[in-house]
């Protein structure tokens, strides 16, 4: 099979590779859409996402999507022609985090595209046959592979306790935050206000889910103005203003990825009783995030700005900070 592999930071090289085997209680994917994530801009920048590390040539990608080529002997083999989205994880399942239903803190998590675990910028994966989720048929590829940037969204607001009539902010309008307002209108907030200074952002924000939208630049809520926050931008001070915009009690969940240490107010934290977490993936979200997207609540198809195939994939990470650009997919078909 062909696989693009990034060898060094700014170098990819597509190469053949032989096609993965499924073990017994896997499946074997072939891919039709595989989104591109910001973590994976991050690696082909940086080759390291904070103490994730590139020392070896690796397969960047985990928003997948495709059809069942083959099964382990363990698994039913009429799944051989299913169309499924891929939740791109591998815990143990023994451990005390696996068995108390929070695998995704697995210390010995494999996890696509996280090294040294390959990912899906490929034409095959193996993946476990229970993460591979059975989609509807009207649902295309390019929106089954988002759904695992969707699936984040839900994550980030059940652990903010988003409810009917909630009130919400969201910093950061790139496919997360986005993603995380469609999520939060979709679980019953009433008010959902994302802030980003590039209008284009705002404009795709408010076509999905976000009931205003705001420029960080000139506009600010007022303290105590919302019930839940996620910071999807990883900037400091929008999780410094998410904090101030929070009303007593409220809950921050803290997504984007930015600067390693950022100063806290903690006697906001303090005086509010402020509920402040971190969000690292997601634990039993597909099954939510295919039902939000075949009922119409959730809409992903409009959020691709392009597609590519495996050559054009140095081609996408270059752009996938353009402002014109919300998510890029690639077929590793073509």
């Amino acid at each position: 099979m062909r696989a693009a592999v990034l060898l060094e930071p700014r170098r990819l090289a597509v190469v053949e590779r032989p096609v993965p085997r499924p073990g017994p209680h896997d499946v074997l994917v072939r891919l039709t859409a595989v989104g591109l994530c910001g973590s994976d801009v991050h690696f082909y920048e940086h080759g390291r996402v904070g103490d994730l590390v590139v020392t070896e040539p690796l397969v960047l990608g985990h928003e997948a999507a495709g059809v069942v080529a083959a099964v382990g002997d363990a698994v039913d083999a009429a799944r051989v022609g299913q169309r499924v989205a891929v939740e791109p994880q591998r815990p143990c399942r023994r451990c005390r985090y696996c068995l108390t239903g929070a695998y995704n803190r697995c210390r010995s998590m494999e996890f696509c595209s996280a090294p040294p675990v390959d990912g899906a910028f490929a034409e095959y994966l193996v993946v476990p046959a229970d993460f591979a989720h059975p989609i509807p048929d009207p649902m295309s590829d390019a929106a089954a592979a988002l759904l695992e940037p969707l699936c984040v969204g839900i994550a980030a607001v059940r652990k903010a306790g988003v409810t009917a009539g909630s009130t919400v902010l969201v910093a950061g309008a790139g496919p997360i935050g986005i993603l995380t307002a469609a999520a939060a209108r979709a679980f019953g907030a009433t008010a959902v206000v994302v802030a980003d200074p590039l209008a284009e952002r705002r404009a795709v924000a408010a076509r999905h889910g976000a009931t205003r939208t705001i420029d960080p630049a000139t506009d600010r809520l007022a303290d105590e103005a919302v019930d839940a926050f996620v910071d999807a931008s990883g900037a400091p001070a929008a999780i410094d203003a998410g904090l101030h915009a929070l009303k007593a009690g409220g809950a921050a969940v803290l997504v984007g990825m930015g600067a390693p240490r950022i100063d806290l107010d903690l006697f906001l934290v303090q005086s509010r009783e402020l509920r402040l977490e971190g969000l690292f993936r997601y634990v039993d979200t597909w099954p939510a995030a295919i039902a939000l997207v075949g009922a119409g609540m959730v809409e992903l198809d409009s959020l691709v700005s392009d597609t590519f195939g495996l050559d054009g994939l140095d081609e996408a990470m270059r752009r996938n900070g353009d402002a014109d650009v919300v998510k890029l997919v690639i077929d590793p078909r073509r």
